[in-house]
């Protein structure tokens, strides 16, 4: 096993755009580490700078104590896993799992040992002497696993290795991952598109933008501490909420009126004119069913409810200033066009009575609104240090996935 550090890395093409534009990560020995951004981003561009299938432009790729920014793939000592799992079909179970080790000549008793452990640890024993033809997706994405762990790399990259599968064994197939990782402790980083598989299985997260680390931090800090109005947008399902706001004193006003803010909020926004108040839909409620504590009580039109049981998301639409409305259809295109349409959505009890089409009372809790600049999309209200890459604005150039 060995850390992985990411020193300045920078990709150009030809045509002079950046598709890794500066971007500085630290692996630690045994971390698992997601690189997640909608496609264009730079994520597999930068995970095959790792690997060495393709060349680093400037930077310093590190792994171990060594530079190996003028090594060969082969001479890295790394595993990776694609999504296209790439098996021998002509090969059994067993001779794809040991592929690598007769590569390297390893004698037969240690490839059998090796093969064998793997097997046992995936779960793929009854299955050594099949073909990949004759199995399912998430077993051939197992076997494809097993061809990297009996290598004894120093690390463990993983290209997207569950898009192919259909939700349900995605579920299945994150769960496997998660435990075969911690069980081996081997140094890991997993770029995926998929915010759940982010959020599920990283120790860290690195959020990348064209090319542009936007932040690299826990998940529950990517969700609750997001840097910029990009990683608000992208962190989380729902998306947070986005609406016009201003601030006097500690009254905050948006279309549906005014709430109380902390004065810590009120302080960092002082004097910034129009805002972009961030709620995610968890944090109203029914005000009619709900216990709730401090924070303000607002009335809106509801205009569509989507009862799912033990849960209700209504929607209220708004309209929002031209300035507010640039910036969400700017993010709409950075999020490879999720919806950030200006309406309000709101996560209530199942219990509630709320009707498409009646008046409500909605509580929103104050302590969890973020305020972001509209022309930066920097969070005024995010406490603590920003982890993120000095370059991180929301500004930064197009870049290849």
């Amino acid at each position: 096993m060995a850390k992985i550090q990411m020193k300045n890395i920078v990709k150009k093409y030809g045509d002079g755009f950046p598709a890794v534009n500066d971007v500085s990560i630290d692996v630690a020995d045994g971390e698992f580490v997601i690189l997640v951004g909608p496609s264009g981003c730079g994520k597999s561009t930068l995970l095959r700078m790792i690997v060495g299938l393709e060349d680093i432009t400037s930077g310093d790729m590190m792994i171990g104590e060594k530079r190996v920014n003028d090594l060969a793939p082969k001479e890295r000592n790394l595993a990776m896993v694609f999504q296209n799992y790439a098996l021998y079909p002509h090969l059994t179970v067993y001779e794809n799992i040991a592929f690598p080790l007769r590569l390297a000549k390893a004698p037969a008793s240690e490839i059998d040992e090796k093969v064998r452990k793997a097997s046992k640890t995936l779960e793929l024993d009854e299955h050594l002497d099949r073909k990949p033809g004759n199995l399912s997706g998430g077993q051939r994405q197992r076997v494809a696993m097993g061809r990297a762990i009996v290598r004894d790399a120093d690390a463990f990259l993983f290209d997207e290795p569950l898009s192919n599968l259909d939700a349900k064994l995605r579920g299945q197939m994150r769960t496997e991952i998660a435990r075969l990782q911690k069980r081996l402790g081997i140094t890991t980083v997993y770029v995926t598109h998929d915010q759940t598989e982010a959020m599920t299985l990283g120790d860290r997260v690195a959020v990348l933008k064209r090319g542009v680390l936007q932040q690299l931090a826990t998940p529950r800090e990517l969700y609750t501490q997001p840097n910029n109005l990009f990683v608000a947008g992208f962190i989380g399902s729902p998306p947070m909420n986005f609406l016009p706001a201003t601030v006097e004193g500690t009254t905050l006003s948006m279309p549906f009126g005014d709430v109380t803010i902390p004065q810590k909020s009120a302080d960092r926004a002082a004097g910034k004119g129009l805002l972009i108040a961030g709620i995610r839909p968890e944090h109203f409620e029914d005000a009619s069913v709900a216990e709730v504590g401090e924070g303000s009580t607002f009335r809106a039109t509801v205009d569509v409810v989507e009862w799912l049981g033990n849960e209700a998301y209504a929607y209220i639409p708004f309209e929002a200033q031209p300035e507010v409305q640039e910036q969400l259809t700017q993010l709409e295109r950075d999020l490879d066009g999720e919806s950030m349409r200006t309406q309000l959505v709101v996560s209530i009890d199942g219990a509630s009575r709320i009707t498409a089409g009646e008046e409500a009372d909605i509580w929103v809790n104050a302590e969890h609104i973020h305020l972001f600049d509209p022309s930066t999309g920097e969070n005024l209200t995010k406490e603590g240090k920003v982890q993120a890459n000095e370059q991180a604005t929301d500004t930064g150039e197009p870049a290849a996935g």
